[in-house]
This record gives structure tokens, C-alpha cells and sequence, in this order.
């Protein structure tokens, strides 16, 4: 017997987030559709404390249990209509399951692209990658021109990784662990210019020392990435904090000096 509802061209792990504009200027979420075992949810929208006429919206990422087993493919596309503001977090860390073998690989792909003015903040959990699992995931941003030369989409971005279960006695002991981000400027004639590319990749085949012995005692390893005239005052913050870091030999990290003679940092000698 024929089913009499329409078939879905949708794939298990699918996502789609929308967040466009109703006349005059009200943003909406207009599509947000999921396929197992990706879930999305989206509370209702909040505004910001000192500009009362912006809009934000916020959807959470989640996976039934919390986790990845190997083999589960995960992958989410999310646009942004021009001065729409989204929020992605989770509800906690992605856990991810032990794999069978190094060819069973569970994987997580985003692409978004963000209007003019528009502004994504990806503040996920961590990673929690178990013994013995593979990870790939890869996001892709793109960044669409504006009609009459105005400010491009800006990104606030965290990518994370933390070393799994300490307590059952884990510590960087997953089998492969790679993210992938990159940032697009799309052109008029529809090509696009590569912005930034950044790649981690820790893998424990092939090499004599582990993951562990090459993590020098770290806890969490991460990026994060801000762009746009939205988040200057934040970068600046992160620019002005990593000076006051102390540094060996007291040298100013930014001089770009190779010689090995630059002043000294006065905010080190404090």
C-alpha cells in the first residue's frame, strides 16, 4: 500500500536554520527543520538590553542523548538575512562515542551565510571525544557583499575541544579529532575570496608520542574567532588581555621582529 503523505527529501542529520526578514524590518525564523539525530530548538526571541529594537533569536543545537555514535553525519545550513542577529548554542558538551575502527568516522558540517549587517555568535560546549573514537567536522561561513557598500556579516565563533573523560581515566585518548573553519567574502561576479582557514588536526597514528605526551598537560584546546564592526571593542579586549600575558625574554609578542633585539615589553616587567 502507497503512503499517501508526500516522501521527504531530507537526510538523517539534516538541518535548516532561516532567520530572514518580514516587512518592514521584523525578524523572523522562518524555517527551522531538523532530521534525526540532529534536534533544533528555538526559544522565543530576546532583545537587547540597550537597543530596544533589535531583535535577537537563539536556537539550540542538540543530539538525542547528547551524543555521536560512529558513523553519524551531522549537517546544518544556516542563513541570516541582512541586520538579523542568531545565537547557536548547546545545551551541554557533544559527546562522542567510542569508534570500531579508524574508518568509522562520525561527522559534523555547517555552512552559513550572512547578509550585510548581519551577526552570528556560535558559542557551543566543547567537544567531549571518548577512547578510542574519529571526528571530522568542518564550518564553512560565508559572508555576502552589500548593495550599497555597507558593513559585511560579522562572526563571532568558538571551536572546542576538551580531552574527554578524566575521571574514568581519558586524557586525549580518542583515535582522531579534526575541525575545519573557514570564512568566505563572496565577490559580484559570484566567486568567492578566501578570508581565513583554520584547521586542527590531532591524530594518534603514525606518529612515536601520543596526543596526550603533545598536549603538555592541557585540559582544552580551542579558536575563536570574531569579525565584523560589531565585535571591534571585543577583539580589542582580547588584544589588550593577550599583552598583559607574561611572555618569555619579555618580548612584544605583536612586533613582528625576527631580529631578537625589540624593547622590552613594559607591561611584562610589572
Amino acid at each position: 500500500m502507497s503512503s499517501p503523505f508526500k516522501s521527504s527529501a531530507s537526510q538523517p542529520g539534516n538541518g535548516s536554520i532561516h532567520l530572514g526578514l518580514l516587512p518592514p524590518s521584523t525578524p523572523r525564523l522562518k524555517t527551522s527543520s531538523y532530521q534525526y539525530p540532529l534536534k533544533l530548538v528555538s526559544p522565543s526571541p530576546s532583545h537587547l538590553p540597550d537597543e530596544a529594537q533589535t531583535l535577537v533569536h537563539t536556537v539550540y543545537l542538540l543530539t538525542y542523548g547528547g551524543c555521536l555514535v560512529a558513523g553519524d553525519a551531522i549537517d546544518l545550513n544556516v542563513t541570516l538575512d541582512a541586520i538579523t542577529r542568531l545565537v547557536l548554542l548547546t545545551q551541554g558538551s557533544t559527546k562522542l562515542f567510542k569508534s570500531p575502527g579508524r574508518d568509522v568516522v562520525s561527522k559534523q558540517s555547517m555552512n552559513v551565510t550572512l547578509a550585510s549587517a548581519s551577526a552570528l555568535c556560535y558559542l557551543p560546549d566543547p567537544v567531549q571525544p571518548f577512547e578510542q573514537s574519529c571526528f571530522e567536522q568542518k564550518q564553512t561561513y560565508t559572508l555576502l557583499p552589500s548593495d550599497s557598500n555597507g558593513p559585511t556579516g560579522n562572526l563571532c565563533v568558538l571551536d572546542w575541544v576538551c580531552n574527554g573523560r578524566p575521571a574514568n581515566g581519558e586524557n586525549w585518548s580518542f583515535l582522531r579529532y579534526g575541525s575545519r573553519n573557514e570564512i568566505y567574502v563572496a565577490q559580484p561576479d559570484g566567486k568567492r575570496r578566501l578570508l581565513l582557514r583554520d584547521n586542527m588536526l590531532m591524530d594518534d597514528g603514525g606518529v612515536t608520542n601520543s596526543i596526550k605526551s603533545r598536549m603538555d598537560s592541557q585540559g582544552v584546546i580551542g579558536t575563536l574567532i570574531l569579525h565584523g564592526a560589531l565585535l571591534t571593542k571585543l577583539g580589542h579586549f582580547f588584544m589588550d588581555e593577550f599583552k598583559l600575558l607574561p611572555r618569555i625574554g619579555g618580548r612584544k609578542w605583536d612586533s613582528g621582529s625576527e631580529s631578537g633585539d625589540e624593547d622590552v615589553d613594559e607591561a611584562t616587567q610589572r
